[in-house]
């Protein structure tokens, strides 16, 4: 057995850094919470290559005291703990000491500060954890810390690294959660050089929504508020008919810190019941806030996890705001000013009127002493709106056309001018039956041939024929469709089956697509849809592009985290696009391989094409799917579950107490 040594103190850098730093995003989370912490108001992240070439955080806060540079990279440093007691009330993002020294410890980081009110900055560079010496430089008040290069130095953990448009999605995800969190900072992130948020800072949560998760998803919320105890919860959750395809828009925040909870989710969605469609998810982004003392957020390294010492306070008081905000009947709006009482301050041609005025304002004004007969000035002006309908005021009789085909001389119009008159109001007679030139008689309608069906309905065999294109008799009838759902089928033995229709359906096209050998036919969208996701999700998908085209799918990148939607499969609804392409995204993260990854596709693409439970179905469709589970094609959907249920006659007879 190998002697029992202690770790030398870069090994146990590097291992530390293993469970602080996984990722480019776990660098800017702890550098941004540390800024955060510092008090800054702006605080802007640039990243390249996904961050793996350059992470740089600045900020506009307190600053570093030049002799506390290099204590600042130790670890277990730290200025927000200083006895035991505080863990027990921790009210700031950062307290371990462990981020700045991790970070140090696989990377290549400089650090540029300036404390408030001093003359000058200082800076420090460290390469692999190991320090070099302060060095005083010119610098604006507050702190910039460039990393460069990360894990250089430990190749293992550099080839775990995913692709760069992945990393950058990663951050951005990230950096949504910071800006969402503290709407009174100032967010700017760039990526490669371009702008990918930018947040006010004005410290309304709306505008911060607006800006980190786009105009469609704040157009959806309802602001909701409420307090149980000493538990206070607000924010904004979507209205129900704005569900979404997954719970990738549901974000909570407990006393600032972004977290994830299945308990807080579960207070969500029951607020939710019977208001939201099946299969839908709500959004949120709500703020929880308790005393410190009454939550531990020291149960993960990450911070990311946080236990609550009253549960079940918690889920109700989420529970009730929720429900109250959904409930809540909305503040009646305003009545908008007339459009004739709307003052045009310019006074130019820029004019705001209906309908009405501006007719009256077109028409000619009328003399007060007409030197014509009413109904030329009538003639003459435009034709109102109300009179489209109506009759005309006068009738042009077309001249009677002889047998030669001429009109005869004295019908003929001069070329001289003739002074218009008043012509009376004739209702016009039906048109006589067209006459023929050899029998004058008026010709008679035509009597309509009894109709002819190009298939017979029945086809009387002959004596010594034989039809072969006869169907044999199924064993088993079709009785009818209950709750638009169920089929009910009675078989030759008693038996009485009990089928789901949209799990039968969903079934067949699930096998289809596994056995197809081409891609799905898709179809060519008139109109691309710009299907607006999450950060994440949208870098996720641009990763698998050849994926969603061998299911008929064509997309590319539209910019802002947006997908622009060319072709769709064919047997899919273009309206349920978007709500497809976030269950595809839930999907990828949790297929491992290749084939899981399509298989979990090609279970979303069978549901989203099946029937639904409760459509009115056509009878020879159920025919189809009864004819399918009989022969033992279709047992069960897709995820499991039965697709039909028997009841033998012994059974039923049991239940009405006949056996």
């Amino acid at each position: 057995m190998a002697f029992i040594e202690q770790l030398a103190p870069h090994i146990a850098d590097l291992i530390a850094a293993g469970e602080v730093v996984e990722r480019p995003a776990s660098v800017v989370k702890e550098l941004v919470e540390n800024a955060i912490d510092a008090g800054a108001s702006a605080i802007v992240v640039e990243i390249q290559r996904g961050g793996m070439g350059l992470i740089r955080v600045s900020d506009n806060g307190c600053g570093i005291a030049p002799d506390e540079l290099p204590t600042a990279f130790l670890r277990h440093a730290t200025s927000k703990l200083r006895k035991a007691e505080d863990l027990g009330a921790i009210g700031t993002l950062g307290f371990r000491g462990e981020a700045l020294a991790a970070i140090a410890a696989v990377s290549r980081v400089e650090i540029l500060t300036r404390q408030k009110g001093a003359v000058s900055g200082a800076v420090l560079r460290l390469e692999g954890g190991v320090p070099g010496e302060v060095q005083p430089a010119g610098a604006p008040e507050g702190t910039t810390i460039c990393v460069r290069d990360l894990f250089f130095n430990t190749p293992a953990r550099l080839k775990f690294m995913r692709k760069d448009s992945a990393e950058t999605a990663a951050v951005a995800g990230l950096m949504q959660h910071l800006a969402l969190s503290h709407p009174d900072i100032s967010f700017r992130f760039l990526k490669d050089g371009a702008d990918g948020l930018h947040t006010p800072g004005d410290g309304k949560l709306s505008s911060a929504i607006y800006a980190a998760l786009g105009r469609d998803f704040a157009k959806s919320l309802v602001e909701v508020q409420g307090r149980g105890g000493e538990i206070e919860v607000k924010g904004f959750v979507t209205q129900p008919l704005m569900g979404r395809g997954s719970r990738a828009m549901q974000t909570f925040f407990v006393n600032g810190r972004f977290i994830k909870s299945q308990l807080l989710t579960a207070a969500l969605e029951e607020g939710y019941r019977n208001q939201i469609m099946k299969g839908k998810f709500p959004g949120c982004v709500l703020f929880v806030t308790l005393p410190v003392t009454a939550v531990d957020v020291n149960v993960h390294p990450a911070k990311t996890q946080v236990k609550f010492a009253r549960e079940k306070e918690v889920f109700d008081a989420v529970y009730h705001t929720v429900l109250d905000g959904l409930e809540a009947k909305p503040a009646p709006v305003s009545a908008a000013p007339r459009s004739a009482e709307t003052t045009n301050p310019r006074n130019d041609f820029f004019l705001n009127m209906d309908a009405k005025t501006f007719r009256q304002s077109a028409a000619p004004a009328k003399p007060a002493a007409p030197s014509r007969p009413a109904y030329q000035t009538e003639w003459k002006s435009a034709p109102k709106v109300a009179d489209v309908e109506k009759k005309p005021a006068y009738e042009v009789k077309r001249p009677a056309v002889s047998a030669f085909g001429s009109a005869p001389a004295s019908v003929i119009p001069k070329t001289a001018p003739v002074e218009p008159r008043p012509t009376p109001v004739n209702i016009p007679k039906p048109a006589p039956a067209p006459v023929n030139a050899v029998n004058p008689t008026p010709e008679r309608p035509r009597e309509e041939k009894p109709f002819v069906p190009a298939i017979p309905q029945e086809k009387l065999e002959l004596p010594g024929q034989e039809t072969f294109l006869r169907r044999e008799e199924a064993p088993w009838r079709m009785v009818g469709e209950v709750l638009r759902t169920y089929i009910i089928c009675e078989s030759e033995g008693g038996e009485v089956y009990l089928i789901d229709k949209h799990a039968a359906h969903e079934r067949i096209n699930f096998d289809r697509l596994v056995a197809a050998q081409t891609p799905p036919m898709s179809q060519s969208l008139l109109r691309p849809i710009a299907a607006e996701l999450t950060r994440e999700d949208s870098a996720l998908l641009l990763e698998n592009l050849e994926l969603l085209e061998s299911l008929g799918f064509t997309c590319e990148d539209f910019g802002d985290h947006t997908l622009l939607v060319r072709e769709v499969p064919a047997e899919i609804d273009a309206g349920d696009t978007t709500a497809i392409l976030e269950e595809f995204a839930q999907n990828l993260r949790s297929g491992k391989t290749l084939a899981e990854r399509k298989e979990n596709l090609y279970h979303t693409m069978a549901c989203k094409a099946a029937i639904k439970g409760g459509w009115k179905s056509d009878p020879a469709e159920l025919k189809v799917l009864v004819e399918k589970v009989q022969k033992g094609e279709v047992k069960y959907c897709p995820h499991g579950r039965p697709v039909a249920v028997k009841l033998t006659k012994y059974e039923l007879e049991k239940m009405f107490k006949r056996a």
